[in-house]
């Protein structure tokens, strides 16, 4: 059997929400668990998902049994409209095979966001993407405000999960609130996947 790890998985077009993922995955590994970055395919109004099987760079693509294996996920996805972006929510329609079988039932999962403008649906955004995974009967770890960051920022952060402002052209980095923000959801799943695996006696 494999060693516990938190699945990290992203759409990102521009590489805000990529490198949200990989401060996150610091944070998973600070909590002393492996996080598992992946992500999905582009998809378009010509074609479903016809990539090639690796990506030329970045994470690899996710299947089926990196989610199912894991013990905790955070999902990560830019803002369309205040809705997750279509390749994330392609691939999530694909999940009901280990929704039949209650694969990720009692698992923590937390969400994540970016958006171009500061009020771009950060919030409805970061809800959209919970739903599925409460379909899927998964324990939902937001921020709590003891997170001093969150009191501080003047960027992204909300309680539901980590966002950033990327700005309209998609290049602003993420700021120190935003960081730590970003760590905290990883280290809050990583220990809480430890806690929910940690026999009771």
């Amino acid at each position: 059997m494999s060693a516990p790890y938190i699945l990290v998985l992203y759409y990102s077009r521009h590489g805000a929400t990529a490198e949200m993922a990989r401060q996150i995955a610091r944070g998973v590994e600070q909590a002393g668990l492996e996080a598992r970055l992946r992500t999905v395919p582009a998809v378009s109004t010509e074609c479903e998902a016809t990539a090639p099987a690796i990506p030329a760079e970045g994470a690899l693509y996710v299947s089926l049994d990196d989610l199912k294996n894991c013990a905790g996920l955070a999902l990560g996805s830019p803002t369309r409209f205040g809705n997750m972006a279509a390749p994330l929510k392609y691939f999530l329609d694909g999940t009901s095979s280990l929704w039949l079988t209650g694969e990720l039932v009692g698992k923590p999962a937390g969400v994540f966001t970016s958006t171009s403008s500061l009020h771009g649906g950060q919030e409805s955004t970061l809800l959209s993407m919970m739903l599925p995974l409460l379909h899927h009967g998964m324990l939902l770890c937001g921020l709590p405000y003891s997170e001093g960051a969150l009191l501080d920022t003047r960027g992204g952060g909300t309680p539901y999960g980590p966002s950033h402002h990327a700005g309209a052209d998609g290049k602003r980095a993420l700021d120190e609130h935003e960081i730590a923000l970003c760590r905290a959801l990883g280290l809050r799943l990583g220990k809480t996947a430890q806690q929910l695996e940690t026999p009771r006696g």
